[in-house]
């Protein structure tokens, strides 16, 4: 007996389509993750790891390995988008990219169009290879420029100047359609005007995306080390706020509206990829600590996970051909649970009626009235958004609203 029928999505915001073919609501992605950099920035808590010297080879042929186990936990389908992340994906040889999107192709079919997206921190070393990489499929970049002003670059831990950023961003842009990249806000000793000044500098770069994130302190950064012991100064939580409502009303102007929290973009222009997540598709985790959500051949979605460590990883990758560390089976009402936190991260918020099929029954209706009164939330023609006010409490809200469901 052959193959089942490959599976494709539908585009945008759907009636839901419940059981099996959820996932269908939003797509199936690859996220392949590249765990290597020229040094660990103090804020970072991703799983990256500084190395002198990587075997190109091993790693191509076990990132390519992996990719075929997973094809076989999700059966025929299409791959709608690939994201190379890291780390510093931008440190990995055009060749093993190619072969690697080369495999996807092959493994699971790629959709006409299909996004591609390659991390890239805009140093000239890296910024040298970007006609290379479009060659080998790429065909988006997201440079990780987090500020533009040159003290704090360094504050950040950051290889690259601010001339070094525009630089690579001109050569990116004159390769690229789709180039985006990433500020960092609310960062040490900075005021409101400097972020204004900054934003807009920003913003007369930007194509058509941007990521704006507020500076977070994470555990098992250097950062955190610092904040605990008194020794790093960030703004007032209200000042943070207030940078927050700023972007949201500049970034309007300029025609890139938020479209999730911290990612803004003109119409059309959205990351195809992270929609997925935000949108609760189906999406396969590759490489050292990548996670995947996957609906098998039986129809039930799983998490996965794969071995953090790098040598890990690649030792275990070289006798099973995958490092999945874990794999559990999502009970419906749990998928529903993570539909909505990552649903209401979206200006265009969840479909209730998706919701209920995931979830087996209603959303709190008194938790909706209560949190739409206080204009945290808005629902209308069966979709639940959180306004303005709401996403700069969002964790408050959705605390609120999945508190008991």
């Amino acid at each position: 007996m052959g193959e089942a029928p490959i599976l494709r999505a539908r585009d945008g915001p759907a009636v839901a389509r419940t059981g099996r073919n959820d996932w269908q609501n939003a797509g199936f992605g690859v996220y392949v993750h590249w765990p290597f950099c020229l040094a660990k920035c103090p804020y970072c808590d991703f799983n990256s790891h500084v190395s002198r010297t990587v075997d190109q080879d091993a790693w191509r042929t076990a990132l390519v390995a992996e990719a075929s186990h997973m094809r076989l936990l999700t059966g025929p389908r299409v791959a709608d988008t690939i994201f190379f992340g890291g780390g510093t994906p931008s440190l990995m040889p055009p060749a093993t990219v190619a072969a690697i999107i080369e495999e996807i192709d092959r493994l699971w079919g790629l959709a006409p169009g299909a996004e591609i997206t390659l991390e890239a921190n805009p140093t000239s070393v890296e910024a040298a290879k970007f006609r290379d990489y479009a060659a080998a499929g790429v065909n988006r970049v997201s440079m990780g420029v987090q500020a533009l002003d040159d003290t704090d670059l360094k504050a950040l831990g950051r290889m690259h100047s601010v001339a070094e950023a525009r630089a690579a961003f001109d050569t990116a842009r004159s390769v690229f359609d789709r180039v985006s990249f990433d500020l960092i806000y609310a960062r040490m000793g900075q005021s409101l005007t400097a972020w204004e000044e900054e934003l807009k500098e920003g913003l007369a770069l930007t194509i058509d995306h941007l990521s704006l994130y507020q500076l977070t302190i994470e555990p098992g950064t250097r950062f955190f080390d610092l904040h605990r012991s008194n020794k790093l100064a960030l703004p007032e939580d209200t000042i943070a706020a207030d940078m927050y409502a700023l972007t949201q009303d500049i970034t309007a102007s300029a025609g890139l509206p938020a479209y999730e929290v911290s990612n803004h973009a003109r119409a059309g222009a959205e990351s195809r990829h992270n929609l997925i997540y935000w949108r609760y598709g189906d999406y396969a985790g590759i490489g050292p600590g990548a996670h995947g959500r996957i609906t098998g051949q039986d129809g039930v979605r799983h998490a996965t996970e794969t071995l953090r460590d790098p040598q890990d990883w690649l030792t275990a990758v070289g006798v099973e051909e995958n490092a999945i560390c874990r794999t559990d089976a999502i009970p419906p009402c749990d998928q529903a649970l993570e539909y909505a936190m990552m649903g209401l991260r979206l200006r265009e918020g969840i479909d209730l009626d998706r919701y209920s099929a995931l979830a087996g029954d209603s959303m709190n209706p008194i938790a909706i009235d209560r949190l739409c009164d206080s204009g945290h939330l808005d629902l209308e023609d069966g979709r639940l958004r959180a306004t303005c006010q709401g996403m700069i409490v969002l964790n408050a809200v959705l605390s609120d609203l999945l508190t008991d469901v």
